[in-house]
């Protein structure tokens, strides 16, 4: 990649990029002309950096002005971003300015502020942007040469749709439109018509859950007793850091004081806590202050969270995609990752149907002892997953560390 800013290049060094991975070498020399583009690749594969580097090389920061605007559906995915950007801008020494706006902040001062002057990159959530933009008229994002909205199915899914073909619209046809996303979505393709001028198309395809390096175990339960298998299922394993998926916010909400009760290392993320809620839990997953995380769907999708090594789903979603976005959490920077997920044999055979055409093989397992036992066709000696864990976790450690420094999750 050639880029006409010399920092840029410290800044790859000193984040430790040692290569692009495929949705950034698609993306980035397009990105540098100011073409619209697609980018549809799968949570992890780097799509953050695609659209950072170009605009940080094509910014001007003599002009004090709105230059990028993105647009990140949900709080948490905009601070990570934020944070993103400003691993970058620290090694230019002409500091650019950027600022985040997203809901739980203080809206009187962000106005204030606004009235004296302009971010020239601009990071927050459609709603908030939507508010300050188009109703209060302080956030001037009609200056903005490039539009990046983020993790675009989500903020569809969020009922932000309205808001995304206002802003659009606001930023003006000749604004570059670049639009991220791992999965395509009908009513993206009918926002994609409304907004993009013939866009690159960078679509790449997503791997079958049969060639992750993931172990698929499930463990058959009755509805009455799912929570009393699932607190057998945590007791059972010692993991380095367990992500427990669970359907509803009551639901996680539950599971989570079950957990705490136990006297576990826990917090909770999803869609109905507060922005203080949030933002601790959020902190106390990167600080590693957790062992175990119990989150929605939604509110956990696209955060970036490291070394995760077993995922629980306490249920099937009812969208089987999310069940990819769960499990593909884990088993990452080179490492392997166990799935275990609680099912009902007479409402979860549409869930089978789909995995079988993904190519993954049920391995059946049953609480043994107070050990997670796999049933396979041929059995073997069966090692705990407490004894399998608690000896590797070390190892674990220091060699996802390792892998870490070599591969970036942009």
């Amino acid at each position: 990649m050639r880029f006409k800013k010399p920092y840029l290049y410290n800044a790859l060094e000193g984040l430790n990029f040692q290569s692009f991975t495929e949705i950034q070498q698609k993306v980035i020399p397009d990105a540098l002309k100011g073409r619209d583009i697609i980018g549809v690749s799968e949570t992890g594969s780097g799509k953050t950096h695609a659209y950072l580097l170009p605009l940080f090389d094509r910014l001007d920061e003599e002009k004090k002005r709105i230059q990028t605007l993105i647009l990140s559906p949900t709080r948490e995915l905009a601070e990570q971003i934020l944070a993103f950007a400003r691993a970058i801008a620290g090694y230019n020494p002409k500091k650019p300015d950027i600022r985040i706006y997203t809901g739980g902040r203080d809206r009187a001062k962000e106005i204030e502020r606004l009235h004296k002057s302009q971010p020239q990159i601009a990071i927050g959530t459609p709603g908030k942007v939507f508010d300050l933009a188009l109703k209060e008229n302080v956030l001037k994002i009609h200056t903005a040469d490039t539009l990046v909205i983020d993790e675009a199915d989500m903020s569809l899914e969020a009922g932000f749709l309205k808001e995304m073909e206002a802003i659009a619209a606001t930023c003006g046809e000749k604004a570059q439109l670049m639009v991220f996303s791992a999965t395509f979505p009908d009513n993206l393709g009918t926002f994609i018509k409304k907004s993009m001028h013939q866009p690159l198309e960078v679509v790449l395809g997503r791997r079958r859950l049969a060639k992750l390096p993931i172990r698929h175990r499930f463990v058959k339960i009755a509805a009455a007793e799912r929570m009393v298998m699932l607190e057998k299922v945590i007791d059972a394993i010692n993991p380095y850091l367990a992500m427990i998926f669970a359907n509803t916010t009551t639901e996680v909400d539950n599971i989570a004081r079950r957990l705490k009760e136990k006297d576990l290392d826990v917090t909770r993320l999803h869609g109905n806590m507060s922005a203080r809620e949030r933002k601790q839990a959020v902190r106390d997953i990167h600080s590693l202050n957790v062992q175990y995380i119990v989150a929605s769907d939604m509110a956990s999708r696209g955060i970036d969270i490291e070394g995760v090594s077993h995922i629980v789903n306490h249920a099937f979603p009812a969208d089987m995609t999310f069940y990819i976005h769960r499990v593909g959490r884990t088993a990452r920077m080179g490492m392997d990752g166990d799935a275990i997920t609680l099912y009902d044999p007479e409402r979860d055979e549409k869930a089978f149907t789909f995995l079988k055409k993904e190519g993954v093989e049920p391995v059946y397992a049953v609480i043994e002892a107070g050990r997670l036992v796999s049933k396979e066709k041929r059995p073997k000696k069966s090692v705990s997953d407490s004894e399998r864990t608690s000896k590797a976790r070390p190892a674990y450690k220091k060699k996802y560390r390792k892998n870490v420094r070599r591969k970036r999750d942009g």
